[in-house]
């Protein structure tokens, strides 16, 4: 919690400094999976993210945008086995704007695992203690903003820590996100 109350801080402050700040909300469809070595036999699960942003225009063409969601992640197996693991997620986006409206991105992101349960046939088992408090990731994406604020996105966000935590030889976080946005 300190970690992310530092981060918090750092970024109220750059924005503070910042000439043109926009703040807005997000939310959209996640199809996440595991991938690695030990992932053979994993599907996609489909979840929902929600949360904050707010872009920092440092130019015309490139501004920085934080962002802090509720993302659902995970996996199923089997057709009756889910894992939902679902994280708290602050992304830190370079965004450039290539075209009018259009921009590509790229940022790290640092997760905090909110809650782990897996469910077989509808009995729900809490598995948080075996998984990995906190995840990384880099995210590639692009989008298109509208004059009126209006904005799309579409963003892979590729894990890069191990999640269980165990020795391991690859369950990572594979995420598509697909999201409508809103900046005041």
């Amino acid at each position: 919690m300190k970690k992310l109350f530092t981060i918090t801080m750092a970024l109220v402050a750059f924005t503070i400094g910042a000439q043109n700040v926009t703040f807005g909300a997000k939310a959209g469809l996640n199809f996440a999976s595991m991938v690695g070595d030990d992932a053979e036999g994993l599907d996609g699960r489909t979840s929902f993210h929600l949360g904050a942003t707010a872009e920092i225009e440092i130019s015309e063409s490139f501004s920085i945008q934080p962002e802090l969601l509720y993302s659902g992640q995970g996996f199923t197996a089997d057709g009756d086995v889910t894992g939902k693991v679902d994280y708290i997620n602050l992304p830190v986006m370079a965004k450039f704007y290539v075209a009018d409206g259009f921009s590509i991105e790229a940022g790290p992101q640092i997760g905090f695992l909110a809650s782990a349960k897996s469910e077989v046939d509808g009995n729900s088992t809490d598995i948080k203690d075996n998984l990995k408090s906190t995840d990384f990731a880099l995210n590639l994406g692009a989008g298109y903003k509208l004059d009126s604020g209006l904005n799309f996105g579409l963003r892979y966000s590729m894990g890069l820590t191990d999640v269980p935590d165990v020795d391991s030889d690859g369950f990572k976080h594979s995420v598509v996100q697909l999201s409508v946005g809103y900046n005041f």
